[in-house]
């Protein structure tokens, strides 16, 4: 079975589960769709579920087929649902909407395009290679002798930028830039500047300047 983890791409960059064939996809509401988080979205073709109905799995919480059966009969969770989270879910499916997925992913791309740029020519390379590299989570490599928590807790309570560190063998080697959900023209901009002028303040000399005018010559697309 083809299960895809899309917890930071849906609604910030295609996923084509049918023309792909994906089998099951998930994703994760706080994301790219810029709602609260509690709710994990999931897709499942229908060769997916007629096998986990005939193999149901020895769970109470995480039990699909059981969520199947509530939902064809009443429309109904097995469980009370967090209606509160629902509610504000609709209202960001909704402001999808309003917006046009298609303009939706094309701002994505523009603005993590203007991040990409901006933040290789202030000296930092991305850890991706460019045709690998993802639209809505900015991998960057740190700078020579950069250490991992002074950088981060620096950005973070100097300009209120907050940026997440790597996992296993990456940790204190990328740090993570989001580029998700309401992302616009005025969080690309900051963004930049801020890491720049943190970057300043620890000794590495950059030009914020030139990352700028190219970030904004790029955010032009918007």
């Amino acid at each position: 079975y083809y299960v895809v983890d899309g917890v930071s791409i849906v609604g910030g960059e295609e996923l084509k589960v049918d023309k792909w064939g994906v089998d099951i996809a998930m994703t994760g509401a706080q994301k790219a769709f810029a709602a609260p988080p509690g709710i994990s979205p999931i897709v499942v073709n229908q060769r997916t579920k007629k096998y986990m109905i005939e193999n149901p799995p020895n769970t109470m919480y995480f039990n699909l087929p059981r969520y199947f059966k509530y939902y064809e009969e009443s429309k109904h969770t097995p469980f009370t649902p967090a209606l509160p989270l629902l509610y504000a879910y609709r209202e960001a499916l909704n402001m999808i909407l309003e917006e046009g997925l298609d303009n939706r992913i094309r701002r994505h791309r523009i603005c993590s395009g203007a991040l990409y740029s901006g933040l290789s020519t202030i000296g930092l390379t991305p850890f991706a290679k460019e045709d690998s590299r993802s639209t809505v989570v900015i991998a960057l490599n740190y700078l020579e002798g950069l250490e991992d928590k002074t950088f981060r807790n620096t950005l973070a309570q100097k300009f209120r930028v907050l940026v997440a560190g790597g996992f296993g063998n990456l940790k204190g080697k990328v740090f993570r830039v989001g580029c998700m959900g309401e992302v616009q023209r005025y969080h690309v901009m900051r963004t930049i500047s801020s890491i720049a002028s943190t970057l300043d303040m620890m000794g590495y000399k950059v030009d914020a300047k030139a990352g700028l005018n190219i970030a904004e010559e790029k955010l032009k697309e918007l």
